[in-house]
């Protein structure tokens, strides 16, 4: 059985964003915070990809490719989400994500599980504005249903 487009692309941004983030730390940029901005990029590429590789296959209508979009999307910041989550643990749980805070827009001692929750909700709040956007540009090439 042949996985679908939205998890197959999902996982392009999954991928995408862990390689990015560990080039980050690598490169010792962890600490920049705009270029941790440069994620939404991976987000719109594979959105776009699902987008692209449904009006190749015929299929234009406009809701079901707003809900293949979104599905791909939220696969990838889950997928993401997971990745962090187990990531944190491997390099010490909460002291790790302590580490992170202070570098980013949490204030206190956030758990990794209050961190991962809010990258959750940021990562869904994002998915939607880059479905939104990638389904009005591609908007003429749909049909109504």
């Amino acid at each position: 059985m042949k996985p679908s487009k939205e998890l197959i692309n999902g996982g392009i941004i999954f991928v995408g964003i862990g390689l990015y983030f560990l080039l980050m730390i690598v490169l010792g940029f962890s600490d920049v915070f705009y270029l941790r901005l440069v994620n939404i990029f991976f987000v719109f590429y594979g959105v776009n990809r699902t987008i692209q590789m449904n009006l190749a296959e015929g299929k234009a209508k406009f809701v079901h490719n707003a809900v293949s979009a979104m599905s791909t999307s939220l696969i990838g910041v889950f997928l993401s989400i997971i990745g962090l989550v187990i990531y944190s643990y491997s390099k010490g749980g909460d002291l790790y994500v302590h580490s992170l805070s202070k570098t980013f827009l949490f204030g206190g001692n956030p758990t990794v599980n209050a961190y991962s929750i809010s990258l959750l909700f940021e990562g869904i709040a994002s998915s939607v504005i880059v479905t939104m956007l990638l389904i009005l540009y591609w908007n003429d090439r749909f049909t109504t249903d």
